[in-house]
């Protein structure tokens, strides 16, 4: 139990790890509003803080940094298996393609 426990903790702390990597991008842009963002990484909601991150990023020419960042962060989530479930776009589904997109860029 105690070994559970430890991996959803490493885990939780490596996508932690990737979205402030993510959101570290967004801080050096002017009238960007992270305290949503930032409110859902201090209660530990992380699929919420991918989402608001993705959203953010939508409008924006972000650099394939950031989307690889989101990317690994869905990945450690899962967010990509539980996206095929779903009949409607998910932000793991914008992630994708924003990913690709600026991967065909560089």
């Amino acid at each position: 139990m105690t070994h559970d426990r430890e991996a959803l903790q490493g885990s939780w702390n490596q996508t932690r790890d990737h979205l402030d990597a993510a959101r570290a991008h967004l801080t050096r842009l002017p009238d960007i509003d992270l305290s949503a963002t930032l409110e859902f990484l201090e209660h530990n909601e992380l699929g919420l803080a991918f989402d608001c991150l993705v959203d953010l990023g939508d409008d924006l020419d972000m650099p394939l940094s950031f989307w690889r960042h989101l990317d690994r962060a869905a990945r450690e989530m899962r967010l990509y298996s539980a996206a095929l479930r779903r009949p409607h776009l998910t932000a793991a589904d914008f992630c994708r393609r924003h990913l690709a997109a600026a991967s065909e860029q560089e």
